[in-house]
């Protein structure tokens, strides 16, 4: 086990009608003029949002709202937000939503003290962020683990670039976590959630350190976890111990702990985020799209990792590891497919795209050669090349 530095600060509410409790949340970390962000018109329709008002009203605080953030949520209705929140001279942020309301949550609170600056300059790593504006979180959606994690990820829909940014001013004060907010979730945006909520964990899972025993012991029993219940919420989004384990899984799954004291590789992200950038398709559908061909084209670094997988996750052993290595990715992809996921380009809607295009998302994935991603195997333009190749059908 490599050394590390561990720090999860975000007060966990969790249970049935845990949002009523919003408003004393708020006050405990100092907040009183709260801008509240939302998505779509989901959490109008089911009330959602009138009962966190409400709750903030009965408990003295003033506020205001802004809805609209899209999916891969865009830098510019950040900027909007920073403004709006400005002008209200609000004191704290409420995400009342999934990842990319969370996500967004984050880039105005950071952007709301520090006026002078275009919040972009964060996500590129040219500025240094010093300050930022606490934010609570109303979960909604079982996905991205924003709500306990140091990243955030935006797009500028100018250059269909989306990048992700990590620090610890991202992290939420608190997460209020009631599985029922689930319950009207469609299909898809559950399978997409299960996805995304294994993908924080493979992305760590999938190293070459070893000696990692009690951190290794968690993230497979994580993945079995969340197999297990999503099959179950697949069938029946209304089943409260299944959505409950879903929720839970997704915080724990990216607020760092399954990956502690080794060497991360996020690769598949990496390469799912050009999808998203370039396609506008949804990031759990990014992922399923291309961890199968990323597995195959980079379990040879190691299939004493994918055989373990197997064993411990799967309980998947064949005669010989590279048997059961190639036995677990079919595996994994199988139940993407299950889940109603798409496994390729064709499948994610986009058809199979040209040389050039496979060209282009290599070049932008690697920052034009300035980076290299991934550490189980390393990515160059050429690597996230025939990963994309494999994908393309």
């Amino acid at each position: 086990m490599k050394s590390f530095n561990y720090y999860s600060p975000t007060e966990v509410i969790f249970g049935k009608d845990a949002e009523l409790k919003v408003a004393d949340a708020i006050k405990k970390h100092g907040g009183s003029r709260v801008l509240i962000v939302y998505g779509g018109g989901s959490v109008v329709k089911s009330g959602l949002l009138e009962r966190v008002e409400q709750s903030l009203t009965k408990g003295g605080l003033s506020s205001t709202a802004i809805g609209g953030v899209s999916p891969n949520p865009h830098l510019s209705f950040a900027k909007m937000g920073i403004k709006k929140a400005s002008e209200f001279n609000a004191d704290f942020i409420l995400a009342v939503g999934g990842g990319s309301v969370i996500d967004t949550a984050k880039g105005i609170a950071h952007g709301l003290p520090n006026p002078e600056t275009d919040i972009w300059l964060y996500w590129t790593e040219e500025v240094t962020l010093t300050k930022s504006t606490p934010v609570g979180v109303v979960l909604t959606i079982s996905a991205a683990g924003s709500e306990t994690s140091d990243s955030a990820v935006l797009t500028d829909k100018a250059t269909g670039t989306k990048i992700g940014y990590s620090t610890e001013f991202n992290r939420p004060k608190f997460a209020i976590m009631n599985p029922e907010l689930t319950h009207t979730l469609m299909p898809y945006q559950i399978s997409c959630g299960i996805v995304d909520i294994m993908m924080h964990t493979l992305d760590r899972y999938f190293t070459l350190t070893e000696g990692n025993e009690i951190t290794d012991e968690i993230a497979e029993s994580l993945l079995r976890v969340v197999i297990k219940n999503g099959k179950i919420a697949k069938k029946d989004q209304h089943d409260y111990q299944a959505m409950s384990e879903l929720m839970w899984c997704g915080s724990i799954s990216h607020n760092g702990l399954t990956g502690l004291g080794a060497d991360t590789d996020f690769a598949p992200h990496q390469l799912g985020h050009e999808l998203s950038g370039m396609f506008d398709v949804a990031h759990g559908a990014s992922l399923s799209t291309i961890w199968g061909s990323w597995a195959e084209y980079c379990y040879e670094a190691k299939p004493q990792r994918f055989a373990q997988f197997g064993k411990n996750v799967w309980g998947i052993e064949k005669s010989t590891v590279e048997e059961t290595a190639r036995a677990v990715i079919e595996e994994t992809v199988g139940f993407f497919a299950s889940l109603g996921m798409p496994t390729c380009f064709t499948e994610l809607g986009i058809g199979v795209q040209s040389e050039e295009t496979l060209r282009k998302l290599a070049e932008r994935c690697v920052f034009y050669g300035k980076r290299t991603v991934g550490s189980f195997k390393v990515l160059d333009k050429e690597g996230a090349y025939q990963i994309y190749k494999l994908a393309n059908r």
